[in-house]
């Protein structure tokens, strides 16, 4: 195996980011479950745990996977070497300042922060412009709001007004939400196609447009104060995405794990746009079931997928699913199943919440070890 190389790493937007998102993901949570004690910044304990694991985690992976796909789209690499190296440390920055007490260390997190989102998607925006790919346009707005809702989420929080707290979370739980819809409805028919010998499923490129339209409009509405009508469109979206999880033929993927996890998270992340529906239209539901079905049933599982996935195909690996993988795989389904079931009232709902944190912190640890070694060396083919 070749030796460890910064030019490697800091090559494709992928390598430092899929590191530092999955390493946060297990960090953050082992610190919120079972040291809370330390977390002595200025939003407190729920409210950080929320902000770190949609825009310090999730979105973290997402940007990662944009900016490599990026290069793919367009034949131009966004980031690379000092630039990469520079968002990275934008994003070390903003996680040391969130948990830094005073507001001194609030300000340098939301500050890097907003730049980390704001300088990719900037970079995303030159390339797409520069090799006029229009159906990309949207993508670095959708980057840049998820920087532009992170700062109102701090902003609220200092507030100290849950209500709008909680619309500005959504707000950016809902561009995350378009982000992952976008990419995922484009790589999992390719993946399948690409993953099992003569199969033909369709992109459904049509329902596609009406599935991001329909997010939009949620997007809009909620801003604009008009609930129940952000629910019906956020129903629309997640039918939608688990129509197309049918569509796409998920019995003839069983047996290939590299395509089964994206199946189940796909199709979490459209469950979880029907619960928030639910929420938004105004039933009986608490506001962090919908929170916690797309977050950890939808974009964790989607991620685990494609941050395997991905990786291997980027590296130049063999696109198998070692027993590592798959181990890890079971554990964030695992993961996700006792938290989602630690939400319920009952006497048992801390211990079930430690043994998903467990359960998710020996998953992301499993990825670490077998990909770290890999991401920091150049590729293999």
């Amino acid at each position: 195996m070749a030796a460890p190389q910064w030019r490697a790493f800091l090559e494709l937007g992928f390598r430092p980011l899929y590191i530092a998102g999955t390493l946060w993901a297990a960090v953050s949570v082992v610190l919120w479950v079972f040291a809370p004690q330390v977390l002595t910044g200025s939003l407190p304990g729920v409210i950080w745990h929320a902000h770190e694991m949609l825009w310090g985690f999730i979105a973290t992976i997402a940007v990662g996977f944009l900016l490599t796909a990026g290069a793919n789209w367009t034949g131009i690499n966004p980031m690379h070497g000092g630039a990469l190296g520079g968002l990275a440390l934008l994003w070390v920055l903003a996680r040391i300042g969130y948990l830094s007490p005073g507001p001194g260390g609030l300000w340098l997190g939301v500050g890097c922060e907003f730049l980390f989102f704001a300088w990719a998607a900037a970079a995303l925006g030159r390339v797409i412009l520069a090799s006029g790919s229009r159906r990309n346009y949207g993508v670095p707005l959708l980057v840049l709001g998820l920087g532009v809702a992170d700062v109102l989420y701090v902003l609220a929080a200092g507030k100290g007004d849950y209500t709008l707290l909680m619309e500005r979370f959504n707000l950016g739980l809902l561009c995350m939400a378009l982000i992952a819809l976008l990419i995922a409805r484009r790589v999992i028919p390719f993946f399948a196609m690409r993953g099992v010998p003569g199969l033909q499923i369709p992109m459904l490129t049509r329902s596609g447009h009406w599935q991001i339209g329909a997010g939009l409009l949620a997007i809009a509405l909620q801003i604009g104060g008009w609930m129940q009508a952000s629910g019906v469109a956020l129903a629309v979206a997640g039918i939608i995405s688990l129509w197309q999880v049918l569509a796409w033929r998920p019995w003839a993927v069983r047996q290939v794990p590299l395509l089964w996890i994206l199946y189940v998270g796909y199709a979490g992340l459209g469950a979880g746009l029907l619960v928030a529906a639910a929420h938004a239209a105004g039933w009986v539901i608490r506001p962090a079931w919908g929170a916690h079905v797309i977050g950890v049933a939808g974009f964790s599982v989607l991620i685990i997928g494609m941050v395997t996935r991905t990786a291997l195909g980027h590296l130049g690996r063999p696109l198998r699913a070692d027993r590592t993988m798959v181990v890890a795989y079971v554990l964030v389904i695992l993961a996700a199943i006792l938290r989602l079931t630690a939400l319920l009232p009952t006497s048992f709902s801390i211990h079930i919440l430690h043994l998903s944190a467990g359960a998710w912190m020996v998953a992301f640890g499993l990825y670490l070890w077998r990909f770290v070694p890999m991401l920091i060396r150049p590729r293999a083919l």
